[in-house]
């Protein structure tokens, strides 16, 4: 089968197209015939630095959508024909940047009939994120004031609506021509990052989402509200700064995005009904990997970056 690969750490010119063996499906397994399969920051980290999968030869790639080709000895859940999509193996490397993987069966769920493959792809690690952020860590209620920086960017306009169907009053940073688009995902406030302090125009939240990194943590301390939270999911939570929240009555904490197959079938109840819709960005073959990684890269994309795969 045909599969992007690379031999050594670097930028997007070391992505390749490589001719490996077909994967076979083990226990609990499913081999999947890949239509579509996203593409996300952690890629083109894992590309340049080897990241959780260590040094090269390395295979990207964990967001998927397909089809069922063969399942492994055990599984109940699937059978050969079956939409499928999720987040394989996460963090550990998945691989789908091919045109089959193989995936724990409980890290897929059945693809929601209203979806495209295309779109499908662009969901589960971005949303999954959003998913674990908002609710599983921060456990958002009906009523709370949640800010979500870079609102326009692939786990944050997902992050937008998520909250939203939660109940949350939602304010958003993204840049002025992005407005539109953050308005009409629901966020209730958005602050262009450029021209505003954000820590001014953001008062009383309960959860902060970090999507970027960098000085946003400590700053977003400032918009807190008396036991409110900040998820980091660009960078770890420095000890200074969960002890500079602790100090504050505040609280602040880094979290990894987790296979997760129930976090996977609310999701796919959320885009299935309408509440969830996911922005493509850009829609690229396989063999234009290395060009993906280029555009992701320049930090400018509104929503994701999918790559087909023929069928």
């Amino acid at each position: 089968m045909r599969a992007i690969g690379q031999d050594s750490l670097g930028g997007p010119d070391v992505l390749k197209i490589i001719e490996t063996p077909r994967p076979v499906p083990g226990p609990a397994e499913v081999l999947v015939r890949v239509r579509a399969a996203g593409v996300n920051p952690t890629d083109w980290w894992h590309r340049a630095t080897g990241g959780l999968a260590g040094d090269a030869p390395i295979r990207l790639g964990w967001d998927v959508s397909g089809v069922v080709e063969a399942t492994g000895p055990g599984v109940a859940l699937f059978q050969p024909g079956d939409e499928v999509f999720g987040m394989p193996r996460q963090p550990a490397p998945a691989g789908t940047y091919a045109e089959y993987v193989v995936s724990p069966a409980r890290h897929l769920t059945i693809k929601p009939p209203r979806l495209s493959h295309v779109e499908a792809a662009a969901l589960p690690l971005a949303a999954l994120t959003a998913w674990q952020a908002l609710i599983d860590t921060a456990d958002v209620r009906p009523g709370q004031r949640v800010l979500i920086h870079a609102a326009a960017g692939g786990v944050g306009h997902l992050a937008v609506q998520i909250a939203k169907a939660r109940g949350a009053h939602v304010v958003g940073t993204a840049r002025a021509a992005n407005h539109d688009f953050v308005r009409g995902l629901g966020a209730d406030e958005v602050i262009d990052y450029t021209r505003t302090d954000f820590t001014t125009a953001a008062r009383a939240i309960d959860v902060v989402i970090d999507t970027i990194g960098g000085d946003y943590g400590p700053r977003s301390l400032r918009t807190l509200r008396p036991g409110g939270i900040v998820v980091s999911l660009a960078s770890p939570a420095e000890a200074h700064l969960a002890a500079e929240a602790r100090a504050l009555g505040l609280r602040s904490t880094f979290m990894i995005t987790e296979a997760d197959q129930a976090g996977m079938k609310e999701i796919a109840s959320l885009a299935g009904s309408g509440l969830l819709r996911v922005r493509v960005d850009t829609v690229l073959p396989l063999e234009q990997a290395a060009k993906a990684h280029e555009i992701g890269e320049t930090g400018r994309t509104t929503g994701k970056i999918v790559l087909t795969v023929s069928a």
